[in-house]
């Protein structure tokens, strides 16, 4: 149900690969904040027992992910390092509606867009890759993001009707195409 509506031109990819280094520290960041996110999120609605078993699922796949890279990252020589602002992420997030169910719903959806954006750009950087260890580590990255992708979309379907699920999705998938168009490529993932 999520499909994006603003292709990552393959500059982007270009821009990551001059910086691969910097790429790494900034997708460490993004793992660690999509475990917490998650967590966050079974501990915010621990009413719902199928949102806090797949959040904890989530939250323990993003902090694999997040050990995985931080493995790659010491291959390298890099450290981690202090978190920077993701101003993608932040200006998403405004969306989020007031009130309960409103609330709910348009963190689901915001959840499952990051992630759709997050699965086409890691399949970017898997593209431009040459063949080895780092492109395969990108392509499993990017079929697992996809996958969340899904899970956020189909949790709010156990909870809210197909076609206000539908309505919400356009509204923040327009508002995404003309956030993800106006960000600058950078070697970061959004």
């Amino acid at each position: 149900m999520i499909k994006l509506r603003y292709t990552t031109p393959n500059a982007w990819a270009e821009t990551v690969l001059t910086d691969m280094d910097a790429f790494l520290l900034d997708h460490a960041g993004a793992e660690k904040k999509a475990s917490g996110m998650a967590m966050s999120m079974a501990l915010h609605y621990a009413d719902k027992p199928d949102i806090v078993e797949a959040m904890i699922d989530l939250s323990i796949e993003e902090l694999d992910h997040f050990r995985e890279v931080v493995k790659l990252m010491t291959a390298r020589g890099l450290c981690l390092q202090k978190d920077a602002r993701d101003a993608y992420v932040n200006k998403l997030r405004q969306q989020l509606r007031n009130g309960r169910d409103h609330y709910f719903l348009d963190r689901l959806l915001v959840g499952g867009i990051i992630e759709a954006r997050g699965a086409e750009r890691f399949g970017l950087v898997a593209d431009a890759l040459p063949p080895g260890s780092l492109k395969d580590f990108y392509r499993d990255i990017t079929r697992s993001e996809d996958r969340h992708r899904d899970l956020f979309v189909n949790l709010a379907a156990n909870y809210f009707d197909q076609d206000e699920i539908a309505q919400r999705v356009d509204q923040l998938l327009d508002f995404e195409a003309d956030l993800a168009r106006s960000l600058p490529h950078r070697p970061a993932l959004h």
